[in-house]
């Protein structure tokens, strides 16, 4: 891939999601708090002076017009008038559909590596406005920490995390993000939370290596009802759960079970069912673009 620059996409989990309310265009209003991992997609991107924006591979289930990489890349350029063009690779990892942000992830990537290469320089909080366009976890990829987040996602304060690592299982399963939160079932009114009881219970939580109620009090409430629909992702969950407090990240169907260190996450990781894929993957406390 010659000429082509690689950028790094990193996943991320919610280590909870409580639904606080909803606005009057239908958007629900959410607390969270997003952690980067260290596993990733990889972009390669490559600069042109024809201005076309293009993605030069195959990406299952994804077309062209509908990659959030290529949207991300015209409308930066729409937004700048720039004239530059830019030809990209997708380099997947991340499993699609498992609430890893792997396709926000990229998108984010893209808006950071082409506001430099193409020397925009567009302050952060422009790129953060962009990013809100593309979709609602783009844009805690584009800040850059880990994050206790508000709104629809996109109201971010840095949050200081313990180091952990992670053993993230996706059963093969897709879950319909709009099923879910149109189920009727699902709590819309939880009263909210503030960060300071959540950093407060995080840290009672690293003296506890078996990673179990590492964050008491904070679920994710889009689990149970993901769970009563789709009975692979309640079987894969029950499966992590003899080890700890493993919990479901986003609107699933991807879980995961926080535990202190590598040796511990690779031995229940190799104990998985050959049903499910995964990985481990340590807890970032920056996005790799803007060390």
């Amino acid at each position: 891939m010659q000429d082509f620059e690689a950028f790094l996409a990193p996943a991320k989990i919610n280590l909870f999601l409580h639904i606080v309310g909803q606005r009057s265009d239908g958007y629900h209003l959410l607390q969270t708090v997003f952690r980067l991992l260290d596993y990733y997609d990889t972009i390669h991107i490559k600069i042109n002076h024809s201005g076309t924006i293009k993605r030069v591979n195959d990406v299952p289930n994804v077309p062209e017009t509908e990659d959030l990489c290529v949207r991300a890349a015209l409308l930066l350029q729409k937004h700048t008038k720039c004239q530059l063009g830019a030809d990209i690779l997708v380099e997947k990892r991340i499993p699609m559909g498992g609430g890893l942000g792997g396709g926000s992830s990229d998108a984010a990537t893209v808006l950071l590596a082409l506001n430099q290469r193409w020397q925009l320089n567009l302050p952060r909080e422009e790129l953060l406005k962009l990013g809100l366009q593309l979709g609602a976890d783009v844009p805690f990829f584009i800040y850059g920490t880990n994050a206790w987040a508000e709104g629809v996602g996109e109201e971010l304060q840095t949050l200081t995390l313990h180091d952990a690592y992670y053993v993230v299982l996706t059963p093969n399963v897709h879950v319909s993000t709009a099923q879910i939160f149109a189920n009727k079932q699902l709590t819309k009114d939880t009263i909210p939370k503030t960060i300071a009881a959540f950093s407060e219970i995080a840290q009672l939580s690293t003296e506890n290596s078996a990673g179990k109620n590492i964050h008491d009090g904070f679920i994710n409430q889009l689990e149970k009802v993901v769970c009563s629909i789709y009975p692979e992702v309640k079987a894969c969950l029950d499966w992590l759960k003899q080890f700890g407090d493993a919990r479901m990240t986003g609107s699933g169907a991807s879980v995961f079970l926080e535990v202190a260190n590598a040796e511990t996450a690779n031995r229940i990781y190799q104990q998985k069912p050959t049903t499910y894929v995964g990985f481990v993957a340590k807890g970032l406390n920056q996005h790799p673009f803007t060390k």
